[in-house]
């Protein structure tokens, strides 16, 4: 699907409320509310519109301790990558998870309540897969920039 400039504006002002009512929506880009709609759903159906949410603060929500891990694996093969990313996939306290190039083969954002329960993540989880070989974990200090929207 080629984006045109009424779908990229569609796309701008879903990012920043994706509560907003299809009458506004229309309004603000211009449009008839059915006209809208029907754009809506067909970037819905092209799924660049993945999913609507909700943003939760992770702090007020009780998660104040944030890490980056860098995973090294013991071996690639396809059986034990799965694995990984299999229970990578299962752990809630894993919000991101990236297979990236470099020293690491992945990285993960993880959320928990304290350090502790960042100490039980490592020992009760990670360090229990057989696929893992190394972990190097960066501790969050604050948020610089972060939920940005998607240029489109």
């Amino acid at each position: 699907m080629k984006l045109d400039e009424k779908d990229r504006r569609i796309l701008e002002l879903l990012q920043k409320d994706s509560t907003i009512s299809n009458a506004d929506l229309a309004d603000a880009v211009g449009m008839s509310t059915s006209a809208c709609w029907r754009k809506v759903r067909a970037l819905e159906e092209a799924q660049i519109i993945e999913r609507y949410g909700a943003i939760v603060n992770p702090a007020k929500a009780g998660l104040s301790f944030q890490a980056i891990v860098h995973v090294q694996l013991t071996r690639h093969d396809p059986e034990k990558v799965e694995e990984f990313i299999q229970a990578v996939n299962r752990r809630p306290d894993v919000v991101e998870c990236f297979a990236t190039t470099g020293q690491a083969d992945y990285h993960l954002r993880v959320l928990c309540h304290n350090l502790s329960g960042f100490n039980a993540f490592l020992e009760g989880f990670l360090f229990k897969l057989k696929a893992v070989e190394s972990a190097q974990t960066n501790v969050v200090l604050r948020d610089i920039k972060k939920y940005s929207n998607i240029p489109v």
